[in-house]
């Protein structure tokens, strides 16, 4: 269980220089201390205590995907552990029906109980079926309309949180009002749907969009499309930060427009493993130069891991620490609906990162247990 943390500590209200204790069953019981600058805590060289970070898509890592059942989803997690992210959501491929069922079957146990040493698994981002087969971008072609029996026989067998969905293929834009009564988050994705759709799909209930910009009608001035529908009305919008799937800048625009864009992986079974051949799905991937492409060159996943993201929000996209730290993990809790996850605050689960001035992880905490880490740098 973890002792009391030392260092210049991030809560809600900025940074404090002191002490941060926990509860035996791995609760935050109290953080004490004064409050200080974020340029004199990143200039004290003191130990930076960020929280830990939450990752809602997530496919793979340490060469295993999570649509290979079995005990995937237990590597995938502690992989993504030792690089900070201390709660996820395992992310389906489309897929048949039977594919689905099969991997959502070895989803069950890790959903209700963490594995040793890994993130919290805190339910499923079904990433399909319910897109559209002419945006598939990675997807396998799988794609149909939402097939309500089937998404709640699924539901049984692990708990879906997140739907990405095409609006605009037919069927689907009736069903979201009571995909979300339900209790579903329903966003936007991989999706040839138009600016109207969208504006449409969100006065129904859907609520984000994933991977913004990624598979998705882009933006003219005369043709607004789908991003144009998530700069101009969205709360929430996930975004693949590894400068390879969006050019900083497009990051920057989204970052003025979309209050609380957070980021994500897309992490694929190549994360943490040398160039090669993967799978994704039915698909096999190929990493090379830090991204993971088709046969074709279609970009399939990242790579990325959520320590990686905070740095280079910080670095490259200039952002505070404190920014950059509600982008990896508060903003995308509050999507989720996790109020005791994402920040350091009395009550809430004691997941914590420890960085040192560079926000290089010195060390992980999920629910109050220390996890092995490794320097991703």
């Amino acid at each position: 269980m973890m002792t009391p943390v030392l260092g210049n500590i991030l809560t809600p209200s900025g940074f404090v220089h002191g002490s941060m204790a926990c509860t035996p069953e791995g609760r935050i019981h109290s953080i004490q201390g004064k409050a200080i600058s974020e340029d004199a805590a990143r200039a004290s060289g003191l130990p930076l205590v960020l929280p830990g970070f939450i990752d809602l898509h997530v496919h793979g890592a340490g060469g295993r995907d999570i649509m290979e059942g079995g005990d995937a989803a237990v590597r995938v997690s502690q992989v993504h552990a030792r690089h900070g992210t201390t709660s996820m959501l395992a992310t389906t491929m489309t897929a048949p029906m039977e594919d689905l069922v099969s991997a959502m079957q070895s989803l069950t146990t890790i959903c209700q109980q963490r594995a040793p040493g890994g993130a919290r698994v805190l339910g499923v981002h079904l990433e399909g079926p319910y897109i559209n087969d002419d945006k598939l971008g990675a997807q396998p072609a799988f794609a149909r309309p939402v097939q309500i029996d089937e998404l709640s026989h699924l539901n049984q067998l692990a708990p879906i949180r997140l739907i990405t969905m095409a609006p605009e293929v037919p069927g689907n834009m009736e069903l979201i009002e009571s995909l979300c009564d339900a209790g579903y988050r329903v966003q936007i994705g991989h999706t040839m749907g138009t600016y109207e759709d969208g504006v449409q799909a969100m006065a129904k209930g859907a609520r984000g969009f994933t991977h913004l910009f990624n598979a998705m009608t882009g933006m003219h001035h005369r043709e607004p499309g789908m991003v144009g529908a998530a700069l101009a009305h969205a709360q929430y919008a996930e975004c693949i930060p590894d400068l390879i799937h969006v050019h900083p800048g497009a990051i920057r625009v989204a970052l003025r427009a979309i209050p609380c864009l957070y980021c994500v992986s897309d992490s694929t079974a190549a994360t943490g493993m040398p160039d090669g051949e993967y799978r994704l799905g039915s698909h096999q991937v190929f990493k090379c130069l830090g991204g993971v492409r088709l046969a074709d060159g279609t970009l399939a996943g990242s790579t990325l891991t959520l320590d990686q993201a905070l740095r280079n929000l910080v670095d490259t996209l200039g952002l505070s620490v404190l920014d950059a730290s509600r982008r990896v993990s508060t903003h995308a809790a509050d999507y989720l609906g996790v109020g005791d996850r994402g920040r350091l605050a009395t009550g809430a689960w004691a997941d914590v990162v420890v960085l040192d001035r560079d926000l290089t992880l010195q060390s992980v905490y999920v629910e109050g247990h220390s996890i092995e880490h490794t320097d991703a740098r």
